[in-house]
């Protein structure tokens, strides 16, 4: 485990910022009455291009989490201190109620409150909070499964981390942004929440959905990935098998 410093706190609090401030602005716009519905094509290549970027300008400094359900995945896995991992949980939320707020003052002259990109369960699911928590699951597993396979596998090319990690925010949100809202992180969900005063179907169903699925959804795929893929690769050629001519 790396020791993490200001120059990645800071670095986690700026990359969130970027990240809640543009998927609201682009929420927000299309959440503008006369607009229709969100074309969540457009709307997921906007979450791969800008996390690809801000992995490729701040990954190295930081790890290029940017939220708190990857960070819980990783601290499960080793691969940051619990209590670095806290503060890199502290950073995120700032960061992500930052974004929002210079959303809201961006477009308050839109004549009507603007959304930030405030999430909520879709009708879709029957506004079931059991199912929207699921989506929120699937949505980040697969995302920090993908985080796990290129940028913490000492095997993999890491080069493409960026693109591997960004496509995969990007299709997660095509397919499950019109069900749950696709947040698939919790910084991202609480900032434009606490920035809007509201928080969809209660506080109690919100956190469920938002932070408690997406917790278990990121914890699952790295101590999944980490037992399925990274030990037995640290075991190779402890075995008699692997010392066989």
């Amino acid at each position: 485990m790396e020791d993490r410093g200001l120059s990645a706190y800071i670095a986690e609090l700026v990359g969130t910022f970027l990240l809640v401030l543009f998927i609201a602005l682009i929420l927000s716009v299309y959440a503008r009455k006369g607009i229709g519905a969100p074309d969540f094509a457009v709307i997921g290549l906007l979450h791969a291009f800008l996390l690809m970027m801000l992995i490729q300008t701040l990954g190295g400094v930081s790890g290029a989490h940017f939220n708190p359900a990857v960070t819980l995945g990783l601290a499960a896995a080793r691969k940051i201190k619990p209590d670095q991992a806290a503060v890199y949980m502290v950073m995120q939320l700032i960061g992500a109620i930052a974004g929002a707020a210079l959303c809201k003052l961006i477009l308050n002259e839109l004549g009507q409150t603007p959304s930030l990109g405030n999430p909520s369960v879709s009708p879709l699911l029957g506004e079931k909070t059991v199912l929207g928590a699921l989506c929120e699951l699937v949505g980040t597993f697969v995302l920090v499964w993908a985080i796990m396979g290129v940028a913490v596998n000492e095997r993999a090319t890491r080069d493409w981390a960026g693109f591997v990690i960004g496509a995969t925010l990007g299709f997660a949100v095509m397919a499950l942004g019109p069900l749950s809202g696709a947040s698939l992180n919790p910084a991202r969900a609480l900032g434009p929440a606490i920035v809007a005063g509201h928080f969809a179907g209660g506080f109690s169903n919100f956190v469920l959905v938002y932070v408690v699925g997406a917790a278990i959804g990121g914890l699952m795929a790295a101590v999944g990935y980490k037992l399925l893929v990274l030990d037995p690769q640290h075991r190779e050629g402890e075995r008699p098998i692997d010392k066989l001519a």
